[in-house]
């Protein structure tokens, strides 16, 4: 919570947006495109909590260019536009230990293909993005981080940013600079999976009274420059099977771009139950796979990053709506999980929320709720693209053969009309199991070439944060990591970290659990996967964290 004995800057805008990824920059564009078309001059402002519009952004990233169609009509014509990379051939292979399989297309639902699509970077299209909201009026704020809501008679009004400048235990420092207070008539929320606002959005007024909870998933993923040899742009290919076992849901996809560029990533569902298990890890092990190796031999790593995913699609979509805002893309958990992409969807929900924000204000109206976004977005093609890929995920809570099983008969036989609607598990921190139930996993030592230690590959995110800001990792109880978290399952955030934040130290054989926030790339695993909650995530100061490069 924000100090409200702090003096603060007030500014005012008739919409502001949090967050400068797809759905909140879609959202932005769209807004002022009905301003210039109805001659209406609504402000707008965007606020960011990386260095610069696209710094955070992370994604694989394959394009469903729908959205992007309706949002700037002539992007295709735009030299400047960053998608450039048509997708031209695609595969899904099994993988065993040392051997692939190719899985025929035909057993391949066709919601996974990846016709007229295309292989971008989502961070570069943010910043093109950023660059045409701007020249419309929208006003952008990199740097400043969302740490606050503004209530007033129970409804949103606007945000208060970070504090700037306060040292290790909260209290100013000779640098200070107080967060501003941003009010507005009506808020969008575009912080992405997880985001720390959205989260207490939604207990705050109880949007998930009516939805199934969240799940998650890890994605992690480098971009390397192959030899030319090894280049094929425009293929894409994803695969299933080893390293994993057949209880773990997750896969790796490598996308090749231009200039022998490949982004190779494996995602895994944070609803596993092997408390020795390191995601990070099994991606590293992912790359010495003999098929995959070849295509790395010879290559060079040019960037890492992390960040989670929200895979619970439609049954866990929530109230998207609240008196003078709304949740839009990952916020809102728009991603379609079969499909492996979110940013189309994400784009949809932000540009039909923006459109009701307008027509709102055009009646005068301000901190009212735009009770028929979430109709409309349910209406629209992305959320009846939501509504067929329901069933999926929660298919594979039954394990990968089963999995795969029931997707068949929902997606191929059912074309995603089945009459029914599973469930999900078990909430992803409560799915983890006690270590007496396992035995620790020996991961190979990473070589230095194709495999890094994770220390080395945060070094690849450009991240950075003021060491002397105050830790933005709450431990709610001080106890629990030792008690319950050491005790019981060896300290799983050493492993679901895939950043290297958490470590246990010893002194004199008693443990001590040392928290380096330094090293935070804001994936939110932590505040997802701790078995009790005992970790609540929060927007450190604005400008640190990852500076991802062409992710």
């Amino acid at each position: 919570m924000t100090d409200s004995n702090i003096k603060r800057e007030k500014m005012e805008y008739d919409l502001v947006i949090v967050g400068a990824g797809p759905a909140g920059l879609s959202a932005a564009i769209n807004f002022k495109k009905q301003c210039q078309s109805m001659g209406k001059n609504f402000s707008v402002c965007v606020v960011e909590k990386g260095s610069e519009v696209g710094a955070h952004i992370l994604s694989g990233a394959i394009l469903q260019p729908t959205a992007l169609d309706e949002l700037i009509e002539d992007w295709r014509t735009d030299e400047n536009c960053p998608v450039k990379t048509l997708v031209k051939s695609e595969e899904l292979k099994y993988l065993s230990e040392s051997k692939s399989y190719n899985l025929p297309k035909f057993f391949i639902p066709k919601v996974m293909h990846n016709d007229n699509n295309f292989i971008i970077s989502l961070g570069s299209l943010c910043k093109w993005l950023g660059t045409k909201a701007e020249a419309m009026g929208v006003e952008i704020y990199p740097g400043f981080a969302a740490s606050d809501i503004i209530l007033s008679e129970d409804k949103l009004a606007g945000i208060i940013t970070s504090d700037l400048g306060l040292d290790k235990d909260g209290k100013p420092g000779s640098n200070f600079q107080p967060g501003i207070e941003i009010h507005s008539k009506y808020t969008l929320f575009a912080e992405g999976c997880r985001g720390h606002l959205g989260k207490r959005l939604i207990e705050q007024f109880n949007l998930r009274e009516s939805s199934q909870h969240q799940t998650y998933g890890i994605g992690l993923k480098e971009l390397w420059e192959v030899n030319p040899t090894n280049s094929d742009p425009g293929h894409v290919m994803h695969t299933i099977g080893w390293p994993l076992d057949t209880e773990t849901y997750g896969g790796s996809f490598l996308y090749h771009l231009s200039k022998n560029l490949v982004s190779v990533g494996f995602v895994i569902g944070l609803d596993y139950k092997n408390p020795y298990m390191s995601p990070y890890e099994e991606f590293q092990r992912f790359k010495t796979h003999p098929f995959v190796k070849e295509i790395f031999n010879g290559g060079r790593r040019i960037s890492y990053g992390a960040r989670a995913l929200n895979e619970g699609g439609w049954q866990s979509l929530p109230k998207l709506t609240f008196p003078g805002g709304a949740l839009v893309g990952c916020d809102a958990g728009t991603l379609n999980t079969p499909k492996i992409k979110g940013t189309h969807t994400a784009m949809k929900s932000g540009m039909i929320a923006s459109s009701e924000v307008f027509n709102e204000l055009s009646l005068g109206q301000k901190n009212s709720e735009i009770i028929h976004y979430q109709k409309k977005f349910v209406k629209s093609w992305a959320g009846i693209e939501l509504k067929k890929a329901r069933n999926v995920r929660p298919s594979f809570k039954y394990g990968m053969k089963i999995g795969m099983v029931l997707t068949g008969i929902d997606q191929i036989l059912f074309k995603g009309n089945a009459p029914w609607t599973l469930k999900h598990g078990e909430p992803d921190h409560l799915s983890l199991k006690e270590k007496k139930y396992f035995k620790p996993i020996q991961y190979p030592k990473p070589d230095g070439k194709i495999t890094f230690d994770k220390l080395t590959n945060v070094s690849f995110s450009s991240t950075y944060h003021e060491e002397n800001q105050p830790c933005h990792l709450k431990i709610i109880d001080e106890k629990i990591p030792i008690s319950n978290n050491y005790e019981l399952y060896d300290s799983p955030e050493q492993r679901y970290c895939p950043a290297g934040v958490y470590e246990i130290l010893s002194d004199n054989g008693k443990p001590s659990l040392q928290i380096n926030a330094q090293n935070c790339i804001h994936c939110k695993t932590c505040d997802i996967k701790d078995p009790l909650q005992n970790i609540n995530w929060v927007s450190p100061e604005g400008g640190g964290g990852p500076n991802y490069t062409n992710m």
